[in-house]
């Protein structure tokens, strides 16, 4: 096959392209932004994961504060209707040891309900004093979790935008290359990933290996606008200066 030396040109420049987009998409599939957010939002759910905890938990005492005080109400009700009958004067004397006894019990039982409750409470303060550090690291995360997000998006989109330019670009060449020539190129790619390379020194440019003596006679020899192929690894080899070179 043939091809003027411009239009090998513009193949290599189609061949650079499309190393520049392979690398592109790799780093939108690789980005530093990615790994930082996905660090973020790890941090985020597990704060509240450990806030959730910290509210099932305050829930918890709060029930069991509700019920301590409902226990505490109960027996001062049941005091004061004995004290009531005791001032009454209406009780014979073994009511009243009764009443006595039966006031010293719901003395020590209102003491002891009073005893957990105030350790319920104190349990309470502690859990509430960290649900406010977990609310005050929430926000913090929040914040962090905001750019991250921020600068993960921004730089997705700076690489698309790079992208969309070099496929447009891409658009061009193709459209202005002889259609044999992309086809050969298309197919190389196909097999084996890079469709075309320039000889650099007594190197290939697609597969980077040094071509033997030899070949680089027979590819000296050969016609500027004859298109080659690398002995190594069968990409199409070109003779010509980078773009703007």
């Amino acid at each position: 096959m043939k091809a003027d030396v411009s239009q090998q040109r513009s193949l290599l420049e189609l061949a650079e392209l499309d190393a520049e987009i392979s690398r592109l998409e790799h780093r939108v599939k690789n980005l530093p932004e990615q790994s930082r957010l996905e660090s973020a939002q790890g941090a985020h759910r597990e704060a509240n994961d450990r806030l959730a905890a910290v509210q099932l938990a305050l829930a918890d005492l709060d029930a069991q504060i509700a019920k301590f005080e409902s226990e505490i109400d109960g027996v001062r009700q049941r005091e004061d209707r004995d004290r009531k009958l005791l001032e009454g004067g209406t009780v014979d004397a073994k009511q009243l040891t009764e009443l006595q006894h039966e006031l010293e019990t719901l003395q020590r039982r209102q003491a002891s309900l009073e005893d957990s409750l105030l350790e319920v409470m104190e349990r309470r303060e502690e859990l509430a004093a960290d649900q406010d550090r977990e609310l005050a690291g929430i926000d913090d995360l929040q914040t962090a979790l905001t750019d991250a997000q921020q600068s993960c998006d921004s730089a997705r989109t700076h690489l698309s935008q790079l992208k969309h330019q070099r496929v447009s670009r891409r658009e061009e060449l193709v459209a202005a290359i002889d259609e044999a020539l992309v086809s050969l190129y298309e197919r190389q790619r196909a097999r084996g990933g890079v469709g075309a390379g320039q000889l650099q020194g007594r190197r290939c440019g697609a597969c980077r290996i040094e071509i033997d003596k030899g070949e680089l006679a027979r590819i000296a020899a050969a016609a500027d606008d004859e298109v080659l192929r690398c002995p190594e690894c069968n990409a199409i080899l070109l003779r010509v200066k980078e773009t703007g070179a």
